[in-house]
């Protein structure tokens, strides 16, 4: 039996793929679940073979979340389900533990030919998202930046930002700055617009 870990944000969505994935004999859905952090705590108790996890979830600590999962949990293949408009998201996830992409106007007979695809140690790209994938501008940003800057979405000033990220304030007003030179925004708030709209984090 593949065992199969369903991460979808949205309920009716993700009982329609729950249902649809439990007709196949050869598969059962061990959890289906509506965020990153039930997930990896789900995947102690039930290790997954695969599992399916939409790319709206992995903006900000969801892609720390997703990239933990993979981590603790090897053996699992993940397989992103993304649209055409995130390829900057899928991107950075294909930086980490995604070893298939699939589409959201994929068949569900697709789906299906993933998941045993991906269980039998296969890759799985979408060929239309992949064109879109190469095509999207990469992140100028590194990876500390990405969290200066994802802390500083939330509106706080620098002195908070700090304390979080256990950074001295002056450290993190460089950081802005090298961040508004790299994204040619005027302030911070467009510099997350920015990084927002091309899915870097």
């Amino acid at each position: 039996m593949i065992r199969i870990l369903l991460v979808e944000p949205m309920n009716l969505l993700r009982g329609a793929l729950a249902a649809t994935l439990s007709l196949e004999e050869d598969f059962v859905v061990t959890a289906e679940l509506g965020g990153l952090s039930e997930a990896v705590d789900m995947a102690r108790s039930v290790p997954p073979d695969v599992a399916v996890v939409n790319v709206e979830l992995l903006a900000g600590d969801g892609l720390r979340l997703f990239n933990r999962l993979g981590v603790e949990q090897p053996g699992c293949a993940m397989l992103v389900v993304a649209g055409p408009d995130a390829p900057g998201r899928l991107n950075r996830a294909l930086d980490g533990h995604v070893r298939g992409v699939i589409g959201t106007r994929a068949a569900p007979c697709e789906l299906v030919r993933a998941i045993r695809r991906l269980a039998r140690g296969e890759r799985v790209i979408d060929a239309g998202l992949a064109v879109a994938m190469v095509a999207a501008p990469r992140s100028p940003l590194s990876e500390r930046e990405l969290d200066v800057l994802s802390v500083a979405a939330s509106g706080v000033p620098s002195v908070e930002i700090a304390a979080k990220l256990h950074l001295t304030s002056g450290t993190v007003r460089n950081y802005i700055s090298v961040i508004l030179r790299k994204t040619g925004a005027r302030n911070r708030l467009e510099a997350v617009r920015v990084a927002e709209a091309a899915g870097w984090f």
